[in-house]
């Protein structure tokens, strides 16, 4: 699991105490390829594929070029340790990242400065933080660990750019994903008990409710699943999870 996040002030707080705990018992861990993270270390690679996709598609930029996000602005919402910010920076943009546990934050700022990179990573409400203007928002695997879900969305909206681009991911609320992402891979120990709790989980259809009161326009979701000869990968399948695109209106 990627992240924890925050909110609107005028709505109250959106981070869940709860979550921002458990993730910031976590934080030593993270960039553990084989700890308590590895999971999300499998699934980084695709979700980064798609954002890599997405950026040039929005942007205009070459698939080839090292740095599609030179002279942008990138936030992450629920940034955990740094998965997805390290990467953005490596794209060249000035990154930001937000969580809702210092601890992460320690994490991700410590592991940056190792790395040489420059991010600036907070702790704290999202929407308490006064950011705007960005030209890429992102916030993988979060909104089923916040507490007021359409105001989440709504404090993302209102970091984003006019013209920008936003990212997000969510594990989908069917059968499936029951079975397979909480009870067998809390069981089986691939991700940490206590990370999931399904009744959590956004479907697509619920996700676009919420980013239209945000007033954005989500595209067309893609899946996030498994099988034993891909492993991990983008499909048109959406049972277990999916990750979208979304624009200002």
């Amino acid at each position: 699991m990627d992240n924890a996040t925050a909110s609107l002030p005028s709505s109250g707080a959106t981070i869940d105490p709860k979550e921002a705990a458990h993730f910031g018992a976590l934080a030593a861990e993270w960039w553990d390829p084989k700890g308590s993270s590895a999971m999300l270390h499998k699934l980084n690679p695709v979700r980064l594929g798609f954002v890599r996709e997405a950026i040039d598609g929005h942007f205009c930029t070459d698939s080839r070029g090292l740095k599609p996000l030179a002279g942008k602005r990138a936030l992450d919402a629920g940034c955990g340790a740094g998965l997805l910010c390290e990467p953005l920076a490596r794209m060249g943009a000035s990154v930001t990242g937000v969580d809702a546990a210092p601890e992460n934050i320690a994490a991700a700022s410590g592991h940056a400065a190792a790395m040489g990179l420059a991010i600036d990573y907070r702790a704290g409400e999202l929407g308490s933080l006064g950011l705007s203007g960005f030209d890429l928002v992102c916030s993988l695997e979060v909104i089923e660990h916040v507490a007021d879900k359409a105001a989440f969305i709504a404090s993302l909206a209102a970091a984003l750019a006019p013209d920008g681009l936003m990212i997000l991911s969510c594990p989908n609320r069917t059968a499936r994903s029951r079975v397979l992402l909480v009870e067998a891979a809390e069981r089986l120990g691939h991700v940490p008990r206590g990370t999931h709790e399904w009744s959590q989980f956004v479907t697509p259809e619920e996700l676009r409710e919420m980013a239209e009161g945000a007033g954005l326009d989500l595209g067309t979701p893609r899946g996030i699943s498994w099988s034993p000869l891909k492993g991990l990968h983008l499909s048109d399948d959406l049972a277990l999870n999916y990750i979208v695109t979304a624009r200002l209106r």
